[in-house]
């Protein structure tokens, strides 16, 4: 349901239901490539969670079930999320500051194993920061549609 500052536009209409899409869809691409051995190098050593997890997608970023599976779940929320560009932005800027906690989360567990449950590793810290970054600023400043007047639409002008 759409609101008067907010015109439907269809799925994926505008460009901040696309660009949430498209986030979703590179989520999704990522989290099932932390699956795939040859992506995943050392797929054998891919633990559910944990800094004992050495699996590293792609040769440099930790990951493990538990990673892979978050990457998952923000790839079901970005590609729900483009039905409306209000979903869409909130999709980015929460998103965003979810990975804004996971990089704080990142420095304080790099060196701990006690605490690195995700895992993550300083790869990983500097890619979630950049998506905190990235996300936040698109959900923020991507061009909003244009309000329409509903008063001009209701009353013929004199």
């Amino acid at each position: 349901m759409s609101t008067a500052a907010e015109p439907t536009t269809g799925y994926a209409g505008s460009a901040i239901q696309k660009t949430a899409l498209i986030v979703g869809i590179v989520f999704l691409l990522v989290g099932i490539a932390g699956f795939i051995p040859g992506l995943t190098h050392g797929s054998e050593h891919l633990h559910g969670a944990g800094a004992e997890s050495e699996a590293q997608l792609l040769g440099v970023f930790q990951v493990s079930v538990l990673h892979n599976i978050v990457h998952l779940l923000f790839a079901v929320a970005g590609i729900a999320a483009a039905v409306t560009a209000r979903a869409s932005r909130l999709y980015l800027v929460v998103g965003g500051l979810v990975y804004l906690v996971v990089w704080i989360y990142g420095l304080i567990a790099v060196n701990n194993d006690q605490l690195n449950f995700l895992p993550v590793n300083d790869a990983d810290n500097w890619l979630h920061l950049g998506l905190a970054v990235g996300m936040i600023l698109l959900g923020v400043f991507m061009t909003r549609p244009a309000r329409v007047d509903r008063r001009d639409a209701r009353s013929p002008r004199v």
